[in-house]
């Protein structure tokens, strides 16, 4: 009786505070916000405009770049709309489901990006060591497998996070989330039970993903880089570091601020509240923003189909 007077039994609402400490400017920080996500949105169609209608694109690299385009925009939309209604009109509420279900695609979003730019890394392999061997390996039939894979893994290892959270906790600390949107972390942190087991699967989960595909990509490019080295012709290494590069660039952006964006949510808590979810809000925005801004200038044929398009 005694926790049921001081804690919350089953809420069917929550409220998303935002960014904690920084209430008063949270209107100005909605704009770079706003525009990162107009950005994300207009830069990532328009690949997708241009990769879906031209025949030529239609290679193991570019339809992952389509794959990648299409999960920034569905990641960008499961988040930005409900946070620039926090910061611009103060609508807080969110129905309990409501935050679970934004929470499982968030997740679910970034694990299945971490899987994509694990498939490109390995097409890269593929085509620098193995060139000859590349169309025979990366068929439509496999790229479509390694979508469907990607897609499965990161729903079904997250919606256990939404089960456990829904059947373990009946009594609530607050209804209030510090955050600016429905993260796992974050939602756990409300439950006046024991959160144990939450945690481990979280950790578990994190690891598992994040450190099998990371281990994986950098082993493909350790093997691209010793391949290249053992080039005769300067004309080669130049040829694959400009193939690379602009993989390099969104593996490097993504998985620093992933890291940082964990570990100073578990672990930081000498760090101020408003530093990781502003970070933790740049790891969900950074990534759709920078990839075809990345790939449109870095990327050769791309470059060239685009300049085409817009001249026609």
């Amino acid at each position: 009786m005694s926790m049921a007077n001081i804690t919350i039994f089953m809420p069917s609402m929550l409220a998303l505070i935002g960014i904690p400490g920084l209430e008063s400017v949270q209107c100005w920080i909605g704009i770079p916000f706003c525009v990162m996500y107009l950005t994300a949105v207009i830069g990532n169609s328009l690949l997708l405009i241009i990769i879906v209608p031209e025949r030529s694109l239609h290679e193991p690299m570019y339809i992952f770049l389509g794959m990648l385009a299409v999960i920034d925009i569905a990641l960008g939309t499961s988040i930005v709309p409900k946070m620039l209604g926090i910061f611009w009109f103060h609508i807080q509420e969110i129905y309990f489901d409501s935050c679970l279900f934004q929470m499982w695609l968030i997740h679910t979003f970034q694990f299945m990006e971490s899987g994509i730019l694990l498939a490109m890394a390995l097409d890269r392999y593929v085509a620098i060591c193995y060139p000859l061997r590349h169309t025979s390996i990366f068929t439509h039939q496999l790229i479509t497998q390694i979508g469907a894979v990607v897609t499965l893994r990161a729903a079904i290892l997250v919606a256990p996070c939404l089960v456990l959270i829904k059947c373990r906790f009946q009594f609530y600390h607050t209804t209030f989330i510090s955050h600016s949107y429905c993260e796992h972390m974050a939602i756990v942190k409300l439950a006046a039970e024991n959160v144990r087991v939450n945690k481990i699967y979280g950790l578990f989960v994190a690891f598992t993903v994040v450190g099998f595909d990371l281990t994986f990509i950098s082993l493909s490019y350790i093997q691209i880089f010793i391949s290249v080295f053992r080039l005769p012709q300067n004309e080669a290494w130049l040829k694959v570091f400009n193939t690379c590069i602009a993989h390099i660039c969104v593996f490097l952006q993504f998985y620093l601020l992933a890291f940082f964006s964990f570990f100073t949510h578990r672990f930081g808590s000498h760090i101020p509240p408003y530093i990781h979810i502003l970070f933790a809000s740049f790891y969900v925005l950074v990534p759709p923003f920078l990839n075809p801004l990345v790939y449109g200038a870095k990327t050769k044929q791309i470059h060239i189909h685009g300049v085409k398009m817009f001249c026609s």
